[in-house]
């Protein structure tokens, strides 16, 4: 009986698909066994679709565990490797490959994952078929191994990484994308031949059928944290925990309670005189957790429904940040439909609720979606309810097109204000190179999203026409391998008919054979009117401008790598009759490959430079602003990193003369006192990170800044010196989290 016993249990080994992968960073021909093998990698950086000149190969498994993938990349020894540590979430110019996966195969919604040949890892939500968010950090299993002939990597992405459809008949379609990317050369080889440059990539991944596997996961984050104001002399010490359960692929609930929205990631320095508001990323966990189905973009820059940032930002009551009480966030699926829920409730008399509902469903090459939105705003006797319906269609393999229609009804003070808006773009692939692309938009004057999302402005009408042609064929000898030439007409109006801008675009991107980038841009603008620079208080007249701009990113040779900005541009009430300028050059040196550093100025001169006062009075600067950035990045091994990051800047401006908006909308000179004024602004953060465990971490940061503005003018080089004397805030924060996965 025994041997019956142990002779069965033999031959069910036998028989068994290997369903273990040892992810070790070594391919064993076992463990890879009846996985689907692919060696046909094309070039698509630059996108001739020929095939890579170095030869690379993959494997796609399904298991039980995840979805494996493994590469194996051939780097003879005349091809330079990047020995280069990264930090998670990089961007730099490194050997690498890419896995993205669309776990639907619908192309709404797809997952990036990135490993460098040196173990460092980036990953990001890709949307709207070409928009990435690197803020999403992922669980998930990587290695890598490295040999004289070339380097391997391999991947695990377990089942509950994302929201899932329900599989029909025991198998699931996924949508892939796999590429390699040489870090010496920037070239690009793909499967398949496919490209985020292009109107359609997502849904352009390949479909593989994979057998239905779920895994269920009960994720646990509770943290605390403490901070010390050297300012004030105060401590604050908070704790709370973040939740993630998914029973399955269909349904994911993430809720966080009494949750630190402290800030450890440090935002750039931004000195905003104009009547916009500046977007920020937002990259709290809580909100960066599959948030892709709440992405409902109005196709206008980051124009988005829901921008998380409004959650826990400034009180209504003027009393700094917010504080949140809870937040929660349901994520799931019933066979092609997608559904999510959000729901964030502030703390205080001030404390506002946001609310979310989004719903999407895939018929093949269209789907549709609806999210709705709500603020309740007591402190401000305000309710905010949004409602936007999203179309996107797939009606030949060379046309796609997108609309939105959205509608907002605020309800303030007893009284209602309604609008609507929508916008309608349609890119064509003509073959060749060409491409053409439609874009219409209008959003009504008393639209208003921005309770819970991020319009840069309404009241506006927008068109525009653009051709495009992409030349791969050029000379072995050119220090080019590819230009895409732009050329755009465009008109913009406000919705009363008033003309705001006519303009030309011409514009170059240009990848090189050494693996940077250069973008050179020609925008030459009509006259037009400026109606938001007084708030209100009456539309400006401005004469024709032109702005030519350009760009360069070189990535590491040696020891150096750099990034150069250059800008000359008109405008003001002078229009083209004088030019500003404006530089920025950051080297950075590899003292090693764990340790870099780098500074550089930015220096700005606007000689016609509009300043709003009140009402409808305008001051007219010469104005001058130096700024450095500097800091040092140092990985200490596999878990700890040490960043420091240093913004100064110095903004000096000289009255030219004061001016009121006459009825006509010219500028009429008065002579009302209007002062120079200077602007100091100041951010240095020194952030230590332990990663104790995947997405547990100790954190230490020092941080200190501050802003002044001066009603007097003074040298640029006084003013900037002085701004790094500035103390507003000093703060020491350790905060400590650690994810327990039951």
């Amino acid at each position: 009986m025994r041997m019956a016993c142990l002779l069965f249990i033999t031959l069910a080994a036998l028989s068994a698909p290997a369903l273990a992968v040892d992810i070790d960073g070594h391919i064993g021909a076992d463990e890879w066994k009846g996985a689907q093998h692919i060696a046909d990698f094309r070039q698509t950086q630059p996108l001739t679709g020929k095939p890579g000149s170095l030869h690379t190969e993959a494997w796609i498994l399904a298991t039980p565990k995840g979805l494996a993938v493994a590469f194996r990349c051939d780097q003879p020894a005349d091809v330079p490797r990047t020995r280069q540590r990264v930090q998670r979430d990089f961007e730099d110019q490194v050997d690498r490959v890419n896995l993205m996966v669309d776990f639907n195969g619908d192309g709404r919604t797809g997952y990036d994952f990135v490993v460098s040949s040196t173990g460092g890892i980036n990953d990001a939500v890709l949307t709207n078929e070409n928009q990435f968010n690197k803020d999403w950090d992922g669980n998930w299993l990587h290695a890598v191994s490295e040999d004289a002939e070339g380097w391997t990597v391999e991947i695990l992405i377990p089942w509950y990484i994302a929201p899932m459809h329900t599989a029909l008949d025991g198998k699931r379609t996924i949508g892939v994308y796999l590429d390699r990317v040489t870090g010496s050369t920037g070239e690009r080889d793909s499967w398949p031949v496919a490209s985020f440059t292009l109107p359609r990539f997502l849904s352009a991944f390949s479909r593989v059928e994979v057998p239905q596997y779920s895994q269920s996961l009960l994720a646990v984050t509770p943290y605390v944290s403490g901070l010390y104001d050297n300012v004030r002399g105060r401590s604050h010490f908070q704790e709370g925990a973040d939740l993630l359960w998914k029973p399955n692929g269909q349904f994911q609930l993430t809720a966080a309670l009494n949750p630190d929205f402290g800030q450890v990631e440090s935002d750039d320095l931004v000195v905003n005189f104009s009547a916009t508001e500046t977007y920020v990323s937002d990259k709290r966990p809580f909100f960066t957790e599959n948030q892709g189905i709440f992405d409902f973009s109005l196709l206008d820059d980051y124009s988005q429904l829901v921008y998380t940032r409004r959650v826990g930002g400034s009180s209504d009551d003027g009393r700094g940040a917010a504080d949140i009480n809870a937040a929660v966030k349901l994520n799931g699926s019933f066979g092609t439909t997608s559904y999510g829920v959000l729901a964030a409730d502030e703390d205080g008399e001030a404390g506002r609720f946001f609310g979310a509902a989004r719903v999407t469903h895939d018929f093949g090459d269209q789907s549709l979606g609806m999210l709705l939105t709500r603020v309740d705003r007591p402190w401000l006797d305000r309710e905010a309810t949004v409602l936007g319906v999203d179309h996107h269609w797939r009606p030949t393999p060379q046309l796609t097109i997108a609309t939105n229609v959205v509608g907002s009804d605020i309800l303030q003070s007893g009284t209602h204000t309604r609008d609507t808006g929508g916008t309608f773009i349609a890119d064509l692939e003509m073959g060749d190179g060409w491409r053409q692309q439609w874009l219409g938009m209008h959003f009504g004057d008393q639209l208003q999203v921005n309770d819970f999302g991020y319009l840069e402005r309404n009241n506006f009408n927008y068109g525009h026409w653009e051709v495009r042609k992409r030349n791969t064929a050029l000379s072995a000898d050119s220090a080019y391998s590819s230009h895409e030439w732009r050329f755009r007409i465009d008109g913009l109006d406000n919705d009363h008919g008033l003309r705001l801008r006519r303009q030309l675009r011409i514009s170059r991107n240009s990848d090189l054979r050494n693996g940077a980038n250069e973008i050179v841009q020609l925008n030459v603008n009509s006259a037009g009117w400026d109606d938001l620079l007084t708030r209100g208080n009456g539309a400006l007249f401005l004469p024709p401008s032109v702005d030519l701009a350009y760009e360069r990113i070189s990535p590491r040779h040696g020891d150096w790598a750099f990034k150069l900005d250059a800008e000359v541009l008109s405008g003001g009430l002078g229009g083209n009759r004088q030019l500003g300028y404006n530089v920025k050059f950051i080297p950075t040196y590899f003292v090693s490959d764990a340790f870099s550093v780098y500074a550089g100025p930015y220096y700005e001169h606007t000689p016609d430079w509009l300043v709003w006062q009140h009402d409808n009075l305008i001051g007219r600067y010469d104005e001058h602003t130096l700024q450095l950035d500097a800091g040092f990045d140092w990985s200490i091994g596999n878990r700890q990193e040490l960043r420091v990051k240093l913004q100064a800047i110095g903004l000096d401006a000289r009255l030219r003369g004061a001016y009121r908006v006459g009825g006509n909308g010219r500028a009429v000179a008065s002579n009302e006192p209007v002062d120079d004024f200077s602007v100091r602004n100041l951010g240095l953060q020194i952030r230590y990170r332990y990663e104790l465990a995947p997405l547990s971490y100790l954190y230490v940061v020092y941080g200190r800044g501050g802003y002044a503005m001066d009603d007097q003018a003074r040298d640029t080089g006084d003013v900037f010196g002085r701004s790094l004397a500035l103390r507003d805030d000093e703060q020491l924060l350790v905060k400590l989290s650690y994810r327990f996965d039951i």
